[in-house]
């Protein structure tokens, strides 16, 4: 069965569907589309801007999304999902993809969250790191010892078995990254990201996105759409709303929901965006599953 998956934020590159953009009519006019809906030309930032304009979470977060969802759109018949499912800011990508959400509404609840998330990094200083070499369940123990009264530190991305993000604020993140190292981790690696994804520091922005969210029409997707907060397939909209309000405080069970899709059948992974970021972890995940890019 085929599923189809959708990265998050981190994959941009400058030059990213430039080719898609000025040799495909339908992709140049959704970029169009696009450019109106956010008032500004996004697409120059994507296809002729610097790195680091395009590493702002305000561009970056819609032009993952864009390239993402605008690839899928044209594959024309051979986009046909068994299931769906995207990691992080890529659930949106996968929803809209699967038909539960608009173009136009996934992409201006993607520029919410991007400009919400923005405002939460500002107002606290936080971050995450790559725990790189030690079991899930250690990981979680670690985390559970450290996080507590201003201290927050908590598993953040599930990637694959053996790699978990975990995120906090910056004086727990330090602690909890010594403490890993002594237990055994192969590296302990803070990012470059300016806040705590997936925490419960991201609380101001999902009170604000949350409004957003329940004012947005959610339809039945074509596919069931597997979700980052529990992991399962959801086709019922109340039910994926509820967990998109939920997902940017809740960890990205991303491990859990490639074994979840496999175990329902999944066994052929195409990955629609920039890089090849899900397919490696896919291919951690399970070697017994053929994960690549569009062809």
């Amino acid at each position: 069965m085929k599923a189809f998956v959708f990265p998050g934020q981190g994959a941009q590159f400058v030059g990213m569907d430039k080719d898609l953009y000025e040799n495909n009519a339908q992709a140049k006019e959704l970029f169009e589309k696009a450019n109106e809906i956010l008032g500004y030309r996004i697409t120059d930032i994507m296809f002729d801007g610097t790195a680091e304009e395009l590493k702002q979470t305000k561009v970056t977060q819609p032009a993952v999304f864009l390239h993402s969802v605008i690839s899928a759109i044209c594959m024309g018949e051979e986009f046909k999902p068994a299931m769906t499912a995207g990691h992080s800011l890529g659930e949106f990508s996968a929803l809209v993809a699967a038909g539960a959400l608009s173009f136009e509404d996934g992409l201006k609840l993607v520029y919410a969250r991007a400009m919400a998330m923005q405002k939460a990094c500002e107002a606290a200083p936080s971050t995450m790191a790559a725990i790189i070499g030690l079991p899930d369940e250690k990981v979680e123990e670690i985390c559970q010892s450290i996080n507590k009264d201003e201290n927050v530190v908590v598993p953040a991305n599930y990637n694959c078995p053996g790699q978990l993000v975990i995120s906090g604020n910056v004086e727990a993140i330090k602690e909890a990254c010594a403490a890993m190292k002594e237990a055994g981790a192969k590296r302990a690696l803070p990012l470059p990201v300016g806040g705590a994804f997936h925490s419960p520091l991201m609380q101001p922005a999902k009170d604000e996105l949350q409004a957003a969210i329940e004012q947005t029409e959610i339809n039945t997707p074509s596919c069931p759409v597997y979700q980052n907060v529990d992991a399962k397939p959801h086709t019922d909209p109340a039910e994926i709303k509820a967990n998109l309000i939920a997902q940017l405080t809740s960890s990205v069970k991303w491990t859990q929901s490639v074994q979840n899709m496999i175990a329902d059948g999944a066994d052929d992974f195409t990955e629609c965006g920039p890089g090849k970021a899900l397919q490696g972890m896919i291919s951690r995940i399970s070697k017994e599953v053929n994960a690549h890019g569009i062809e």
